[in-house]
């Protein structure tokens, strides 16, 4: 396993990064396809052995088990010292009117649950799992740097926003003093590219590390595009991310299988060793509910695509309207 700086900052990443949230109580706001902490702990084991350091998950996730279970399983297999533990606050985790979002209240309420649940004194990157256009960025901003300078958080990122809100963003923490983003974790794989326009010139630009979520499209450009597991019949959010041009998607995915097929290797390794590819991209964040998902995602980082297979690969993608955000 290879590591590298995320972005501009001292924080060395593994260039897998380990994606949690399959990892939770379903009882708890999860999903049908979660696995529970006695089914997620030989996943966690197992990114350990191959090198993988860094782990994201959220307070949100299965509404707080998946940081339970995160934080557990390091504590039982790693030096806490040695491991990079993400984590983001935005979603709802309580009624009322003040139980999400991004404001000075629910940052500071929901870094102390999520300590709690994680069983550390401070987590490596704190991140913003969305904007909130109802806090003033100023105070969203403000509140983040009293986090780092208590100690709470070592870095701060961003998750899945307007290129222009990401600056306006950095700006304020600029003029206010604060802490900047260090991180910008967007949605990004063969079949949403939408990114490459303004968020990764950007992140480039201002020395900021990208790490994809859903890099494989959930799954949809390691198998068969009409094939169905456990997760796409449940998960509604797949079907909103990825059928708004299925005729040029299916075409997407058709040569990743003819790519994979001409070089022996599964799926999911070309799918991820093109992400690996794109100089903006630190490292993609991938999901694991099977043993082997792990094995491909280690092996798709000595993958290297040639020149034609990226141009082949990319050769059917139509601009596509942004969805994650």
């Amino acid at each position: 396993m290879d590591y590298t700086n995320l972005g501009g900052s001292g924080l060395q990443v593994s260039r897998i990064i380990l994606g949690c949230m399959s990892y939770g109580d379903s009882s708890r706001g999860g999903h049908g396809w979660t696995l529970t902490e006695e089914e997620s702990r030989p996943f966690i084991r197992r990114a350990l052995d191959l090198g993988i350091t860094t782990f994201d998950t959220a307070n949100v996730y299965s509404i707080g088990s998946s940081e339970e279970i995160v934080g557990r399983a390091l504590a039982d297999f790693a030096r806490r010292e040695e491991v990079v533990i993400a984590t983001k606050v935005h979603g709802v985790m309580r009624p009322g009117p003040n139980g999400g979002g991004l404001s000075r209240g629910h940052i500071m309420e929901q870094i102390d649950a999520s300590l709690r649940r994680l069983g550390t004194d401070y987590v490596d990157l704190y991140q913003i799992h969305r904007w909130d256009p109802r806090v003033p960025i100023e105070e969203t901003m403000e509140a983040l740097h009293d986090v780092v300078r208590a100690g709470k958080a070592r870095y701060i990122g961003a998750s899945s926003m307007y290129a222009w809100q990401f600056a306006k963003a950095q700006h304020t923490a600029d003029l206010g003093g604060f802490t900047r983003f260090v991180s910008m974790q967007d949605h990004y794989n063969l079949l949403q590219r939408e990114e490459e326009r303004e968020m990764h010139p950007l992140c480039a630009d201002q020395g900021v590390g990208v790490i994809p979520w859903s890099p494989l499209a959930r799954g949809k450009l390691t198998r068969d595009w009409d094939a169905a597991t456990t997760r796409s019949g449940s998960d509604a959010v797949l079907h909103r991310l990825y059928q708004q041009t299925e005729d040029a998607d299916r075409a997407v995915a058709a040569a990743v299988a003819s790519v994979a097929e001409s070089r022996g290797v599964p799926r999911a390794q070309v799918a991820l060793a093109w992400v690996l590819s794109k100089s903006a991209v630190t490292a993609p964040i991938v999901g694991a509910t099977k043993l082997g998902h792990l094995e491909d995602a280690v092996a798709a980082t000595e993958l290297e695509l040639t020149d034609a297979e990226i141009a082949a690969l990319e050769a059917p993608y139509v601009p596509h309207a942004i969805e994650g955000f």
